[in-house]
Formats: C-alpha cells, structure tokens, sequence
C-alpha cells in the first residue's frame, strides 16, 4: 500500500515547547485520526506536512514527493486543507467564492463545487460572515475538495459542530475515500467520531507520537482489567499498558484483553475505548495525574 505522507522523525523547536522526532503514515486510501490533548502537538505537525514551518530535523514526503520535489506551489493543488478557524474573508458570498477560487486553482471544478453548495444547502448571495458555523465548516470543505484535491489536511475541522452536521460530514469523508487515491488526516478532540469513521490512530502526547495502529485493532485487542494492586503485580509487564490506583482498587490498560481474561479467569475486564487508551498512555508517560 501506497502512503499518502510520511512524518520521519520530524522535529520542530520553540521556546517551552518541542515536536520530538515524530514519525507517523497516512496510507493511501484511508482516514487517519490525529488525537492528542491540546498543546501536544498536532498543529505544527500539521503545519509541517503543510510546509508552514521550517523544521529542525526530519522530512515530510506527501503525495510521494519529498521537501525538494515540492518546491514548485503546484503541488498544494492536491492538498485539501480546512482548518478551525477558517481562512475564507468575511465579506465574501458563495458566488464571489466560487469566481475567486476559479481564479487560484488550476483545476477549479465549478460543478463539483455547485453541487456540494446544493447538497450542503448554503446560500449563494449571504456573506460568509454570516453563517453558522456549520454552514462556514462546510462552505471550506466544499472549497477543499473542488480542486481535484487527493488529499484531506483538516485541523480540528469538526469541532463545535452539533452531532447532525458533524455525522454529515463524516459521510462526505467517507464518500471521499472511497477513490483509492483520496486519503484523510484529521485531527480532532471527538473521539466518537474517530471511531465511526478512522481507519488509523496516531495519538502524540507533548510533542512524541506514543503510537500509530489501525483503529478496529485498537478497539478489539486493549481491555482495563479492575482489580487489586497484588494482581495489577502479577500481570505481565509486557502485557500491561498502563495503570491508575485509586481508592477502590486498581484498573490495568492492557494491549489483549482475551489473553488477560486467559491468563487470570475471574477478573473484571472491560474493552478500553480510544479515550481510555490516550489517558493510560499519558499518565504512564508521567505527565499527567
């Protein structure tokens, strides 16, 4: 399989903070969440698959061209980026939108963009000042993917949004992969989301990826076992992921839940949702309490 980018050991300094050596795939034809707290990293990371930022040390390779081969700005013609925040001006409606960015893209595709401004039900002479902002989430992502764009780059794109519109868009993306071409990476703090619709997770915690797996083998293998703090000892280190005492007893992160309920028959297992596994891993990073 293809990959869509390729994080090698990325590094970016600033002051307080470091992205350390952070490496990481999006494979063709998938959708990869990017999860971690806020400040822990995603938006440089972001930003230097982007080529936003200069790094300090590592290479980025999207769409299988390296740091050298981007050099010409055609490139981004196939990147789709949508980020929080917005980027289109206030003042312009949907029918000036859709002129100017004829205009910027070479590969500007007016019926495609029509379509999504029909489906989506936006109206084409209120300015963009004043949508909601679910109409202003997807007025961006209907400009993302209107330019032949193989590649979805999107910065907590969903968030804020209510559930229908957020469930909304999940479908457009995966309507969108389902070109063997067309690749997502999202970063997002709704991990619901994630596990409707991600195929990988790549989790970073103050600037370190802690892992990169396929979320179905997540969400199947990872289990907490509740307790003692005796039998949290006896398990097998290789087996646990992390640990939380408290004052009822002991709950374990373990990477395989049915070998732990093999192990030792008996014991409260549960399986450990995408956001269990984030906290365990942190706080056995000891940074979290």
């Amino acid at each position: 399989m293809k990959d869509a980018v390729v994080v090698k050991d990325v590094t970016k300094r600033y002051k307080g903070f470091t992205l350390d050596h952070a490496s990481f795939r999006v494979p063709q034809g998938s959708i990869v969440g990017f999860v971690g707290e806020n400040g822990a990293g995603k938006s440089t990371t972001i930003r230097a698959i982007l080529d936003l930022i200069r790094l300090d040390g590592g290479e980025v390779e999207v769409l299988g061209l390296n740091a050298q081969e981007r050099q010409d700005a055609a490139w981004r013609e196939n990147i789709g980026a949508v980020f929080d925040t917005g980027h289109i001006p206030d003042y312009l409606t949907v029918e000036q939108i859709d002129r100017v960015m004829g205009a910027v893209y070479r590969q500007w595709e007016r019926d495609t963009f029509q379509n999504f401004v029909r489906r989506f039900s936006l109206p084409a002479k209120k300015k963009y000042k004043d949508f909601s902002r679910g109409m202003r989430m997807k007025l961006s992502l209907a400009v993302a993917m209107s330019h032949g764009a193989r590649l979805l780059v999107l910065d907590e794109a969903t968030s804020g949004l209510d559930p229908i519109v957020r469930d909304e868009i999940l479908d457009l993306f995966l309507e969108f992969i389902q070109e063997e071409d067309h690749s997502i990476l999202i970063s997002t703090h709704i991990l619901s989301d994630l596990e409707k619709a991600a195929d990988y997770i790549v989790f970073i915690h103050q600037g370190r990826v802690l892992f990169e797996e396929e979320k179905d083998r997540l969400l199947e293998n990872y289990g907490i076992v509740h307790c003692t703090a005796e039998q949290a000892e006896r398990l097998p280190q290789e087996l646990t992921a992390g640990r939380r005492d408290n004052r009822f007893g002991t709950d374990v992160l373990v990477r395989d839940r049915r070998k732990a309920a093999m192990q030792f028959p008996g014991l409260a297992l549960d399986p450990a949702s995408i956001e269990d596994i984030m906290l365990y891993l942190a706080k056995k990073e000891g940074r979290i309490s």
